[in-house]
């Protein structure tokens, strides 16, 4: 039987394509619209209520212009405005996995952020499913959980962003005193081992699991599975992913940023601009990808290593764009579970 996880993400809810692929289920779309920036509030008025009732009793519904423009609270009438473009993106693909290639080949459209990670989410559990590895399944939470990174006694750590900040907003003494003394004991966060990886499936929704994400770690190793996995499941060719210490090619031909901050460190050494060292110090991780046999690879590029570089931004957090591994690999064609 297989072990679940990632219970927040609905991937319970959805239907399942032929292919494989999930489908937005009128349960899944529902669970969408109770989300609290959707869920009007006391005060909100009769036009918003009303609206909100009748997506609810058939979330697939057509909403005329005007029963937007009748809502009073402007927030409000920007927040349906924009569901309503996300919801109708989706059922116009024929997957779920069809409808975020679609956002990241042609671009968001104005979908908040919160979205577009929750449907990664929903998209990367369907890929993993089935996966045992709970190393994978930590580090796969990059994708669309933002992460602290810090360095503790040469150990480079992630843990993830949003917990982080509860901790401290909390103003609990020794409650998340992870910059200075990252030990389970004083924290309450624990930090993934062989011995405790265990307890990550009883806590998968929790995100409160730190990553040792060092060289050779299993942390790192998982993260390579899971990217892996992704473009497997949402491109379908076989890829190897390998963590490297450094970039040995002096004839490097293509990198995949799989952040910001690592596309811009990557297009200036592209450029041949010098880097400063405190963007170097910036790269947190560099990896190493093969294609299988009989992908599709621009000619150019064959039989050539597409480097790639993860990086951390000023205020030490990790922001991965899985859409990247996507739209960024020298691919001629793709096609999509």
């Amino acid at each position: 039987m297989r072990r679940d996880f990632w219970i927040g993400s609905g991937h319970h809810l959805a239907d399942r394509a032929e292919g494989g692929g999930l489908l937005a289920s009128d349960d899944l779309l529902k669970a969408w619209l109770a989300r609290p920036e959707l869920v009007p509030p006391e005060a909100a008025c009769a036009a918003e209520r009303r609206l909100h009732a009748m997506l609810l009793a058939d979330p697939r519904r057509a909403v005329a212009a005007s029963e937007i423009t009748a809502i009073a609270d402007a927030d409000a009438r920007e927040n349906f405005s924009v569901w309503l473009g996300f919801r109708d993106r989706l059922l116009r693909a024929p997957t779920i996995e069809a409808a975020y290639l679609d956002f990241a080949r042609r671009g968001a459209g104005g979908v908040p952020v919160l979205f577009l990670q929750q449907l990664c989410q929903l998209v990367l559990r369907n890929a993993l499913d089935g996966c045992e590895d709970p190393f994978t399944l930590r580090a796969a939470e990059l994708f669309f959980r933002p992460q602290q990174a810090t360095v503790h006694e040469g150990v480079l750590l992630l843990a993830d962003a949003e917990i982080v900040e509860q901790r401290r907003d909390a103003r609990q003494p020794g409650a998340l005193s992870l910059l200075v003394q990252p030990a389970p004991s004083i924290v309450d966060l624990d930090v993934m081992t062989e011995d405790n990886a265990g307890l990550w499936w009883a806590q998968s929704d929790a995100h409160a699991m730190v990553l040792d994400f060092g060289l050779g770690r299993p942390g790192r190793d998982g993260l390579c599975r899971a990217m892996a996995a992704w473009i497997g499941h949402m491109l379908g060719h076989d890829v190897q992913i390998d963590p490297v210490a450094e970039m040995h090619d002096d004839a490097w031909r293509w990198f995949v940023g799989l952040d910001a901050e690592a596309t811009r460190i990557g297009n200036a050494l592209w450029r041949g601009e010098t880097v400063e060292e405190a963007d170097r110090a910036r790269v947190l991780a560099l990896f190493r990808l093969g294609f299988g046999a009989g992908a599709p690879v621009l000619a150019r590029l064959a039989g050539r290593p597409v480097w790639m570089i993860l990086a951390r931004d000023g205020a030490n957090r990790v922001v991965m764009k899985p859409q990247n591994l996507l739209v960024g690999l020298p691919l001629e064609t793709a096609k999509v579970a």
